[in-house]
């Protein structure tokens, strides 16, 4: 003959407060009977009473931001991060990452290929990010600038048109001066395709007739 064990309702209130009566009703009935059945009962009991009130997840031992600990001489809870340590999937490795050569200077040439798709992109992101500064044309005379902020350097200076690409990454990557850095805003690709489309902007603002392609011809100015 199957064993029938008495049940107990749970009520709401996860520390018993209003549920003890029903489980000291519960454990009493149990607890009567034969000796068999008193020692299963006890062995339930006991498993359902090793859990009550544990709850590891929600009452473990934490700090609460910038709360003080006795526990480090400097009495902070929060700890600096050790030297060396990157976050996760900002490696930075080789000059894609970097911007500079094996040597540490700053690349000369951009290692992200021209493509119509890059420049594409990096027309979208200089007009979101740059333009506001440094103009849609790159003369430096962007909406903010107009309104008092301090006027950054023309991309059409002979000084920029000669710097490496190495050193736009740098100053998108690190800032410059006023400037604050972009990487919150600009991933490394599209950091590089920036690049590509200032370089396209220093060029229709000082093209040669010698830069056209063999084949291609000059378009006429509208009269």
């Amino acid at each position: 003959m199957k064993t029938r064990f008495p049940t107990a309702t749970k009520t709401q209130g996860h520390d018993g407060s209003k549920s003890s009566s029903v489980l000291r009703v519960f454990v009493s009935s149990c607890l009567c009977g034969n000796g068999a059945r008193r020692r299963s009962s006890i062995a339930v009991i006991a498993l359902c009473l090793s859990g009550c009130g544990v709850n590891n997840m929600r009452d473990g031992s934490r700090f609460k931001p910038y709360e003080q600990s006795p526990f480090y001489a400097d009495g902070q809870s929060s700890r600096p991060l050790p030297q060396g340590t990157i976050p996760r999937g900002q490696l930075a490795i080789g000059a894609m990452h970097t911007g500079l050569d094996d040597k540490g200077q700053q690349v000369k040439s951009n290692p992200l290929s021209a493509t119509r798709e890059i420049l594409n992109t990096g027309r979208e992101r200089y007009n979101m990010s740059c333009a506001l500064c440094h103009g849609r044309d790159g003369y430096g005379e962007g909406i903010i600038v107009q309104r008092g902020f301090v006027k950054p350097p023309s991309f059409h200076e002979e000084r920029l048109r000669k710097a490496p690409d190495g050193h736009y990454f740098s100053v998108m990557t690190h800032g410059f001066g006023a400037m604050y850095p972009q990487v919150e805003r600009l991933s490394v690709q599209d950091r590089w395709a920036v690049v590509h489309y200032v370089r396209a902007l220093q060029l229709s603002q000082n093209a040669a007739p010698g830069d056209v392609p063999a084949g291609k011809k000059l378009a006429e100015a509208p009269r």
